[in-house]
């Protein structure tokens, strides 16, 4: 039987890393239809057996082929011996006092990731990772400074959602359910674009867990050639990581500049496959002397001349070894302004879960730090 396995290549061309593969049977949680016909076929089942065993994992989170009650006993007993169920699990929850919940989840092997569950209003968003640890080398993130374990399987990245609702459903949080989903946890999503998009399948299709891709947003260093892709291929928003206004100081804090320039950047956005009244929105995270002064703010709206775009300023926030500073406030008030009275439209994002390490730019503070210390995995909260 074909197992699920994948490989990891370096945008800089670096050796290829492996993805752990199920050494035996299908992962529940990447199926989609059509992978199961044959295996029904050889069992003398009807292909409509493929869409009930779909709706047991996605629409009633039941992974455990015994359990799925309308199906004949010898397809369950058959199915028990091919479905491989995820191991990874929620082994630590941390609560902010902004009410933002972070999830350490222990993946199969041992590795760990970061999620994080914000509550807005009548919000509720996942931030979703999509690699153990990051090739990219932000020097504004804290997860570049694990370097790249590995990328995460399909059924990984689908698993934190399902992980998510099941913490949840155990401690409601905010509205009963998701609203939406950012892929800007710990890794590069388009570094990893082979199980990304089949995650996204998954994620949005009416079989799947049927979540509208107009709520889920993308978020991308710039890794060019997968961009086009990921919005031929998905109705997903893009958003993409600006860092700087110019190209010097753009490969000064985001290594992946010297693989593909700014300008090359920008000119792909221009070229990108929007649809109508979609932006892109450019995410761009204030240092303080570095990146935020009146030139900058000037810059960038000539540098987003021509794009459909709306642009979030982001506060940076601190982790241990980092040597920026922080924008103060006004500083960010007065760059927004100077925006805004040039047609860009442009809002400031409020830092959620800082206190707990779960803010933007800070995942990954405490899987380094169990695995510094030698602790197993903590229990849950």
């Amino acid at each position: 039987m074909e197992t699920i396995s994948d490989t990891a290549a370096s945008p800089d061309g670096a050796e290829a890393l492996p993805v752990p593969a199920f050494a035996e049977g299908w992962a529940p949680l990447a199926l989609q239809p059509g992978m199961l016909l044959d295996f029904l076929a050889g069992l003398g089942e009807r292909p409509f057996r493929e869409k009930q065993i779909l709706s047991w994992i996605y629409a009633h989170d039941v992974l455990d082929a015994a359990l799925m009650s309308d199906l004949p006993a010898p397809l369950r007993e058959a199915l028990a011996g091919v479905l491989a169920p995820p191991q990874q699990r929620i082994a630590q929850v941390s609560r902010s006092s902004d009410g933002t919940r972070k999830l350490l989840v222990e993946l199969d092997d041992g590795e760990r990731i970061e999620s994080v569950l914000i509550p807005d209003g009548d919000r509720l968003t996942l931030c979703v990772s999509t690699q153990v640890g990051c090739a990219m080398g932000c020097t504004f993130c804290a997860t570049a400074r694990l370097g790249l374990k590995r990328h995460l399987r399909t059924d990984e990245i689908v698993g934190q959602v399902v992980l998510a609702r099941r913490e949840m459903a155990a401690d409601p949080l905010g509205p009963g359910h998701l609203t939406n989903l950012v892929f800007m946890g710990m890794g590069e999503p388009l570094h990893n674009v082979e199980a990304l998009l089949p995650a996204i399948r998954i994620l949005t299709e009416q079989w799947g867990l049927s979540i509208s891709p107009r709520r889920i947003t993308v978020s991308t260093v710039g890794v060019v050639p997968q961009m086009r892709r990921l919005l031929e291929e998905t109705r997903v928003k893009l958003a993409v990581s600006l860092g700087a206004t110019t190209e010097e100081g753009r490969r000064a804090i985001m290594p992946v500049t010297k693989r593909w320039s700014l300008a090359e950047l920008l000119e792909t956005c221009r070229e990108l496959p929007l649809k109508r009244r979609e932006r892109i929105t450019f995410e761009y995270t204030m240092l303080a002397g570095e990146n935020d002064s009146d030139d900058d703010a000037r810059r960038m709206v000539r540098l987003l001349n021509g794009i459909r775009a709306k642009v979030n300023l982001i506060f940076w926030n601190p982790f241990e070894g980092a040597e920026h500073q922080r924008t103060s406030r006004e500083r960010m008030q007065r760059f927004q302004r100077i925006l805004l009275d040039n047609a860009v439209h442009a809002t400031i994002r409020e830092s959620r879960g800082p206190d707990i390490q779960a803010a933007c730019g800070q995942l990954a503070a405490q899987v380094e730090s169990l695995r510094a210390s030698g602790i197993g995995a903590a229990p849950t909260d």
